[in-house]
């Protein structure tokens, strides 16, 4: 199993790549053409980014590509319709990174509060100035609204609420119930989330359905003086609507993302945002913690593990939900060799097609029963050809 690491990954996950039998190559340096050179030259099974993309390009330049893995959340870096095309996994690690981007994100809250930024470069530059400083309104009694509140927005809920400040929500995948058992309240659209919030944390995945979606009409919801913050993906915040509420609304603003960021580590980067006196900018730095960046190595390890035992591909982001599949067949049969090749071949003669299957082989190695999903059904004839086969105990039809 040839392994391609094109980013930089915690220490110990080489090692262990190799320990599972692995031929490892590291090379975080590698991007678009570069990368692309280097699949082609290795050839791997697996190659493991974090935030360099896997384009069209790179992806058909491995002829035995068989695994994407995104050493992180999501997987917008990551071009799904080739991989999907070319039989190639991705699998990502959700969840691994909560904690990291929690923490960022409550000490975005903190400092627009405080204004600790702007207390320490006043320090810096001689100036001693608590009158203008000692002024803030504190969070404990104020309302957060956390719009997306799945691993990563829970973790900023438990946090603000260790603070004693009121959480409320709106996310699509949260029930009132649920909510409930994790102490927030939720609104069923995320204007009505923010109206009476006194800051708005944005932890909301990038989709076609939310590029752009925090936009004007949640912030002229938004309270005059507010404070937003997004640690999340910088698409899904509409960036003129937002520079539009700073001027109007006073709000203040802690981002850890940027429209058209530098993929590059250290680069030039200007935005109106940036240079916003009431914007708090980090450098998408979200998930960059050593605890952070070792759970999610661990979880590319177990990803590779399964990928070599030929196990499901934990958190595979791109199989088919549905298939077009209309009926299953159910064939219990000795489990000797050739019998699935015979089933196959007479589903062939039909002119079906095999969407998916699970053959379960019982105790003792001397029977199976395979489920098999198709597209059009066998007629009697069909299946009693089937039933003919001395090595089929059984064989029935169902519509699904």
């Amino acid at each position: 199993m040839r392994i391609l690491v094109a980013d930089k990954l915690a220490p110990f996950v080489t090692s262990r790549l190799q320990d599972l039998g692995a031929t490892v190559t590291v090379d975080a340096k590698a991007e678009g053409e570069s990368l692309t050179a280097r699949i082609t030259a290795l050839d791997p099974e697996v190659v493991i980014v974090r935030s360099t993309k896997m384009e069209a390009m790179q992806i058909e330049a491995g002829r035995s590509l068989a695994l994407v893995i995104r050493a992180g959340a999501g997987v917008n870096t990551i071009d799904l319709a080739t991989c999907s095309r070319r039989g190639v996994y991705v699998a990502n690690c959700p969840g691994k990174n909560a904690a990291a981007v929690a923490e960022l994100t409550i000490g975005h809250l903190v400092n627009l509060d405080r204004r600790i930024a702007d207390n320490v470069a006043a320090l810096r530059a001689g100036t001693w100035d608590k009158k203008s400083f000692g002024v803030a309104r504190g969070l404990r009694g104020r309302t957060l609204a956390i719009l997306g509140c799945g691993q990563i927005g829970r973790e900023v809920a438990r946090r603000a609420q260790a603070f004693d400040m009121r959480v409320v929500t709106w996310d699509i995948h949260l029930s009132d119930s649920a909510a409930a058992a994790i102490g927030v309240v939720r609104f069923p659209t995320p204007e009505a989330a923010v109206h009476d919030a006194d800051a708005v944390s944005v932890h909301i995945a990038l989709a076609k359905e939310t590029r752009g979606r925090i936009g004007e009409s949640i912030f002229a919801e938004m309270k005059p003086g507010a404070y937003f913050i997004n640690t999340s993906r910088a698409e899904v915040v509409d960036h003129n609507a937002l520079v539009r509420a700073i001027a109007e609304k006073k709000l203040r603003c802690g981002l850890d993302v940027f429209p058209d960021e530098p993929s590059a580590g250290q680069a030039a980067y200007s935005h109106t945002l940036t240079t916003d006196p009431n914007v708090y900018g980090t450098h998408h730095i979200g998930a960059s913690t050593d605890e952070a960046e070792e759970a999610v190595g661990y979880e590319a390890l177990r990803i590779v593990q399964a990928y070599r035992d030929g196990a499901g591909i934990p958190n595979c982001v791109n199989l088919a939900t549905r298939t077009p599949a209309d009926h299953q067949l159910v064939v219990r049969h000795a489990d000797r060799v050739g019998v699935l090749a015979r089933v196959f071949n007479h589903l062939r003669g039909a002119n079906i097609n095999i969407e998916d299957m699970q053959n379960i082989v019982f105790s003792g190695g001397q029977a199976a029963c395979a489920r098999i999903a198709i597209v059009g059904q066998l007629s009697p004839e069909g299946l009693a050809g089937l039933a003919a086969d001395a090595d089929i105990y059984s064989v029935s039809q169902l519509a699904v």
